[in-house]
């Protein structure tokens, strides 16, 4: 699968939020999406998993010109966004969380319920794909470290169909150690043949995992490098505008 930008722009009305944006992202590689506060980046997101509809240029899969007017849209069409906030309830079970939205259930007309027993081990399963243990789903999700509740966020998009996977930020907010889990998930991922557009400020955790880096500045893309073409510090004097 590729997903494509094409020469994309949006503004809110006299506000220029990104301008010209062009790149491309496919199953089995890490894009990474690079930038600063106030580079653009959170936008982009926006336009990719069906917020914002882009004022103009194209948005395309696999060469062909799509519409989305919703995150549920985007997710139709094998794109799945992993926000900051990872979208998950603090007090809920691993469980809950994990098939929230998309319960399994069984039963009929006023017997239908939550098929629990299944909710449980696929969540366990999904989790266990990546590498995290879990040993009770029943477990609030607020006892999870930082590194495992990233995780379930990621397992929870695979497990509904995402071929292209979205990670506003993942690292952001985490240890090295957590951090390192995110990132080993993301490697994961991709060997699993799924896309994976890599939304950060860091070019040090970008590197590590990175395939293609795209460096936006003031809602523009101002370098699209390959791994072999670049280095950290030099993705960091792109991100800055110290490139000379």
């Amino acid at each position: 699968m590729q997903l494509e930008l094409n020469g994309v722009s949006l503004r809110f009305g006299q506000v220029e939020a990104l301008r010209d944006i062009s790149f491309q992202a496919q199953s089995g590689e890490v894009t990474c999406l690079l930038g600063d506060n106030g580079a653009g980046k959170s936008s982009v997101i926006r336009v990719l998993s069906g917020v914002y509809a882009p004022t103009s240029g194209s948005y395309s899969i696999d060469g062909h010109a799509v519409q989305m007017s919703s995150p549920r849209d985007a997710l139709a069409n094998g794109i799945a966004t992993v926000h900051q906030d990872l979208g998950l309830i603090p007090l809920m079970s691993v469980w809950r969380n994990f098939v929230l939205g998309a319960e399994p259930t069984v039963g009929k007309a006023f017997w239908k319920r939550i098929d629990v027993t299944t909710a449980r081990t696929v969540a366990v399963q999904a989790m266990s794909e990546l590498g995290i243990t879990v040993n009770d789903a029943d477990q609030p999700v607020g006892n999870m470290s930082g590194g495992e509740r990233q995780s379930l966020a990621i397992a929870r998009a695979i497990q509904r169909g995402a071929r292209i996977l979205i990670l506003d930020e993942p690292t952001a907010a985490l240890g090295v150690k957590q951090a390192d889990i995110v990132l080993d998930n993301v490697v994961k991922a991709k060997a699993r043949g799924i896309g994976v557009v890599l939304v950060t400020h860091n070019p040090q955790h970008a590197y590590q995992v990175g395939d293609v880096f795209v460096v936006l500045r003031q809602g523009r893309v101002v370098a699209g490098v390959q791994r072999n073409d670049v280095d950290p510090q030099t993705l960091g004097r792109l991100m800055s505008g110290t490139d000379g």
